[in-house]
């Protein structure tokens, strides 16, 4: 078991360093900060002034590193826009951001999980097809459209709810159920799926020959074993909540990590993009051991498997 941790979190290290080191390259590679944040009309002086200051004028290898020996040591940078410590800028938008992503998770498995699990014990039905229907609409229609549309029937027609902004729970209604949708079909056909595969085992057919009542074979069988695929992608929803608000809180202008990343990504402001796609990878690669952990825990089998 100790081998099985251990090796999960070197993978977990390798994958940050190298999202890292991938942030590192494109931002640098995109354009120059100097220019898009100092403008057009500034003489070339003053570009190269900026750029010495903040050690861009530097081989990339060699900003590189500064860069790796900053992180490691707990410095993440300074905005380049307000002079303001990259972390805090980024830790004063958390709070916002889980306003709108937690709610949507539990949507999404309050939701999400029952409803597949109901399709799968009544496949082919009416409501099994229902199910199915919704489900890929709800994550075939991209994000920034279903939020336009919730914007107009229950903000426009209906005018129950305000269209956007910050600061009360009216507010993240609607873009934590825009959140959501999405989430909800993804896990209604993977609970579906795997309750289905489940419920054809051999071993759910001997517990029902030897008289369990149904209900006890679907709790003690079925959904232990297919808890596995369902866990996987509930894993990669947890990771990918914040990535996952950056649309939405832009289209309804809430102020959380993901808007913040769109307006920095704008102005080339380098040290807070940088925290920002390390604070989203951190999240991913945590979720993601969780569940290699939690496969352990699931299936003991796991625990003596080599790491690929």
């Amino acid at each position: 078991m100790i081998r099985f941790v251990v090796l999960r979190l070197l993978r977990a290290l390798i994958t940050v360093l190298a999202v890292m080191t991938f942030a590192f390259v494109v931002l640098r590679m995109s354009g120059d900060p100097a220019e898009v944040l100092l403008g057009p009309d500034v003489p070339q002086n003053v570009i190269d002034a900026f750029r010495r200051q903040w050690g861009l004028d530097a081989p990339l290898w060699q900003q590189y590193l500064s860069y790796l020996g900053a992180i490691f040591s707990g410095d993440f940078g300074l905005s380049m826009r307000d002079r303001s410590p990259a972390i805090d800028l980024v830790l004063e938008r958390v709070p916002a951001t889980l306003q709108l992503t937690l709610p949507a998770l539990i949507l999404k498995l309050a939701i999400g999980i029952p409803a597949g699990i109901h399709a799968a014990l009544h496949r082919d039905s009416a409501v099994d097809r229902g199910v199915i229907l919704l489900a890929i609409l709800g994550f075939t229609i991209p994000s920034f459209v279903m939020g336009l549309v919730l914007v107009l029937i229950f903000a426009v027609t209906l005018g129950v709810l305000p269209s956007g902004g910050f600061g009360s729970w009216q507010h993240a209604i609607l873009p934590a159920i825009t959140i959501s949708i999405g989430g909800i079909g993804i896990l209604a056909r993977f609970s579906r799926s795997a309750m289905i595969e489940v419920l054809g085992q051999p071993y759910i057919r001997t517990a029902s020959a030897k008289g369990l009542r149904w209900r006890d074979v679907v709790r003690g069988h079925a959904l232990p074993n297919a808890a596995v695929p369902i866990v996987t992608i509930v894993g990669f929803m947890v990771g990918s909540l914040i990535a996952g608000a950056v649309v939405v809180e832009t289209i309804f202008s809430w102020p959380g990590i993901g808007r913040l990343l769109i307006v920095s990504v704008s102005n080339r402001d380098l040290a807070v993009v940088q925290c920002i796609l390390l604070l989203i990878a951190a999240v991913m690669v945590v979720s993601n051991l969780i569940v290699d952990l939690l496969y352990g825990w699931l299936d003991p089998r796991l625990r003596t498997q080599p790491a690929r």
